[in-house]
């Protein structure tokens, strides 16, 4: 009986740990996490302002995915300017986003920081990406960017 009991729990972790992304595609209207609305949102350009002044914000933003986890949606990027991203992870990994979430316009409400990111970290993020090897391989040095913890996120 003890036995059975053990080997339950055992399987009841493994499947919690296996969280998968959500069924669907990213359809505008839909909220990922803590429900949130478009109003109230802010440019990134307004939360790198921000920044400047406090070491971490609580904000609500809108802005472009330009990549996200393929694997299970655990991750995003959003667009800064032409030339950097801001990486976007979810608290607690409570919630993840469809993986078809690129090129989406969302509204997020979190927690913004700035945050310096190891090369070993942006390996994995690329290798989640599916990037190629010789891409992998170009990443030497960390990279300091704006980041958020996300509670809710709402696609447009």
């Amino acid at each position: 009986m003890k036995a059975s009991i053990l080997i339950l729990a055992v399987l009841l972790c493994a499947l919690s740990g296996n969280a998968q992304p959500p069924k669907g595609k990213a359809t505008p209207g839909t909220v990922y996490g803590a429900k949130t609305t478009e109003q109230g949102a802010i440019s990134m350009n307004e939360v790198q302002s921000l920044l400047k002044s406090k070491d971490t914000v609580a904000v609500k933003v809108k802005a472009l995915v330009v990549s996200s986890c393929t694997k299970k949606g655990c991750w995003m990027n959003l667009k800064v300017d032409d030339k950097s991203t801001a990486f976007v992870k979810m608290k607690d990994y409570a919630f993840f986003v469809p993986t078809d979430i690129e090129n989406k316009t969302v509204v997020l409400d979190g927690i913004a920081f700035i945050e310096e990111t190891s090369v070993e970290e942006l390996q994995h993020y690329a290798k989640d990406a599916k990037k190629p090897q010789s891409e992998i391989d170009a990443i030497k040095e960390p990279k300091r960017q704006v980041r958020f913890l996300a509670n809710g996120i709402l696609v447009l």
